[in-house]
């Protein structure tokens, strides 16, 4: 459930963010084109970002920025990171909890030829690659854990299989654990979990 309030670090010294939804809904119009009106990308290779968690779409955002000394941003994305150029920490915080706000819409999986598969994975991993279930982490529905995981349920297969490959590839640099993962995955493990993960609600 949405709190209008977002701690954005941990420990005693966290900051506590009471964040403006008219203005994350005003900086979200710069987003409309890709993410659509309420972050229901309706592009298969955009994400939806609708209902996901606050801190975790602001890390993202800070993560398309380079760091402090000009060293590569940890997510590799031209055009993401020319919109996060242009945003303030707390416009970043805004349009985030504007997002958190909104409803995602459902998806479906696809594919019934690896839906089986793809169920394995998520809630069992794969044992003999020493890969840990998706469940442990994003939760068996999918929703996530805020603060440290992403929702993952409903978004677009092709996304999610995109984001995988990234990970392998060290185009996204962000969750060494993921990196971890997805270096050990198949190609067609990668596409049958994501096609899982778009079903689940």
């Amino acid at each position: 459930m949405f709190s209008t309030s977002v701690v954005y670090a941990a420990g005693p010294a966290a900051e506590v963010f009471k964040p403006d939804l008219a203005k994350g809904k005003e900086i979200m119009q710069q987003c409309l084109a890709c993410h659509g009106a309420d972050g229901n990308a309706s592009a298969p290779i955009y994400p939806k970002i609708a209902g996901q968690h606050a801190e975790y779409l602001y890390k993202q955002l800070v993560n398309f920025k380079p760091g402090k000394d000009g060293e590569k941003p940890l997510r590799d994305n031209a055009i993401m990171a020319g919109f996060a150029a242009a945003l303030s920490d707390e416009d970043m915080k805004n349009v985030s909890a504007y997002l958190e706000a909104q409803k995602q819409t459902l998806g479906s999986a696809t594919n019934k030829d690896t839906l089986a598969l793809g169920e394995k994975i998520y809630r069992g991993g794969i044992a003999d690659k020493k890969i840990p279930a998706c469940a442990g982490c994003h939760s068996p529905n999918g929703a996530g854990i805020p603060a440290q995981y992403p929702r993952l349920g409903g978004q677009h297969a092709e996304y999610t299989e995109g984001q995988l490959v990234a990970f392998r590839d060290g185009v996204r640099n962000n969750s060494e654990q993921m990196s971890v993962i997805a270096a050990k995955m198949s190609d067609k493990e990668m596409k049958a979990v994501s096609d899982y993960i778009a079903g689940l609600r």
